[in-house]
């Protein structure tokens, strides 16, 4: 059960879980027969150093899951990267929760950028769509060549590549804070708008009722 897990945000205490979390994402990786992006036990735990990351643990105090932030285009773009759970702790909805905490902590430390994700997993894709994100065309997403040079160790570069980068297996994905602003305030303009013309409909009905009721007497 979820309630058995402790999701934080990583520190320094938690460096020594570096290199446990990179074998497991390069196995995750292997088993599922694609790539992702490998990263060095010294770049995650640089990420634990800086706050951005999140760890979680078993209320038995085994390690559970990671998952970590990336900055691209001079923080402009943000990625919520290196999504890991422990094979023993899947199915149990720790990756939901494990993202949910890096996608808040993505929020507090970048409340303007676009958070967004590339992905062939279809449990990722509905996390991330419940928290918002929408399936977008590669061009939206950051164009930071750094960020693309990643992709090389994936067994679908080639694919990539060959499309111009313009598409790939992997579907990619966006949270815009400035598309979901203007829908929260065109949500809060149309129920101004209804409740206004609720009232002028109520005020409409009462004083037929007091020119009928001032007619009878």
């Amino acid at each position: 059960m979820i309630k058995d897990f402790d999701i934080q945000v990583a520190s320094a205490q938690h460096v020594d879980y570096a290199q446990q979390i990179c074998d497991e994402m390069a196995e995750s990786a292997k088993a599922r027969g694609t790539g992702i992006a490998q990263r060095s036990p010294e770049y995650v735990a640089n990420k634990m150093l800086e706050g951005k990351a999140v760890i979680a643990f078993h209320k038995d105090g085994t390690w559970a899951g990671f998952c970590y932030i990336e900055t691209w285009s001079h923080g402009d773009f943000v990625a919520n990267s290196g999504l890991i759970v422990s094979p023993q702790f899947r199915k149990e909805g720790l990756a939901k929760a494990i993202k949910e905490s890096i996608f808040k902590l993505s929020r507090t430390k970048y409340p303007n950028a676009k958070i967004f994700g590339l992905t062939t997993g279809l449990a990722v894709m509905k996390i991330n769509s419940d928290l918002g994100y929408e399936p977008v065309t590669y061009s939206e997403l950051t164009q930071d060549e750094d960020f693309w040079a990643g992709c090389k160790s994936c067994v679908n570069y080639d694919i990539l590549m060959s499309k111009g980068r313009k598409n790939c297996m992997c579907t990619a994905m966006l949270f815009d804070p400035a598309e979901k602003q203007k829908e929260y305030e065109d949500k809060m303009k149309k129920i101004t708008h209804k409740a206004t013309l609720l009232e002028r409909i109520e005020n409409a009905i009462k004083k037929r009722i007091d020119k009928f009721s001032y007619s009878t007497t």
